[in-house]
């Protein structure tokens, strides 16, 4: 049973409520079922709606973040937990040390480089976790298809195609995440395999 998870999600705040809207519904939907969110420890954008939401909701949220930005004054103090790390490098390390999962909301380019090493790090065998996307708006549909070509063209193996996960609702997402079977990493294969 997955007990925390890491929330992916930009700092940013769209024109479009449908993407603040839906980072407060993980955040409140994360909280209503104990789970704990581990999110970039921010306080803006859908960052923090998600931990505002999930701590309204009387949630745990560990927010991580690096000593820069807690230096620019973004930093969200009312989280449960506020670790302040060194860098980026270190940051994602303590998602994956303390999530048993990652859910992506839609981000940018800090996001992508989140979520891509959680495939990557599965993939290779740094963990076993699964990796989801919570498709919000269609935002994430040319990613998806990409992903697919991917795996079409054969840079991404058949044992690993199916790591990122994907659902438009929350529930489907978390059930299909805690459905997730380990896939053989590539630390397990042989070079025949490869």
């Amino acid at each position: 049973m997955m007990q925390s998870l890491a929330v992916y999600c930009g700092s940013a705040t769209p024109a479009d409520p449908v993407y603040i809207d839906a980072a407060r519904a993980v955040g409140h939907g994360l909280a209503e079922r104990g789970i704990t969110t581990v999110y970039g420890g921010g306080r803006l954008g859908l960052m923090g709606a998600v931990a505002d939401a999930a701590l309204a909701a009387g949630g745990k949220v560990i927010g991580i973040i690096p000593e820069a930005l807690v230096g620019a004054e973004v930093a969200h103090k009312g989280c449960t937990e506020l670790h302040v790390v060194k860098n980026m490098h270190e940051r994602k390390q303590a998602f994956t040390d303390l999530s048993d999962g990652f859910i992506n909301l839609p981000g940018g380019v800090g996001t992508m480089d989140e979520m891509w090493e959680a495939i990557s790090w599965a993939q290779l065998g740094y963990h076993s976790k699964p990796v989801g996307i919570l498709n919000i708006a269609g935002y994430y549909d040319h990613l998806i298809a990409f992903n697919a070509h991917m795996a079409d063209v054969g840079f991404i193996r058949a044992a690993h195609k199916n790591i990122l996960i994907v659902a438009e609702q929350l529930p489907d997402l978390l059930a299909k995440m805690e459905a997730y079977v380990p896939h053989k990493t590539i630390f397990q294969m042989k070079a025949d395999d490869l």
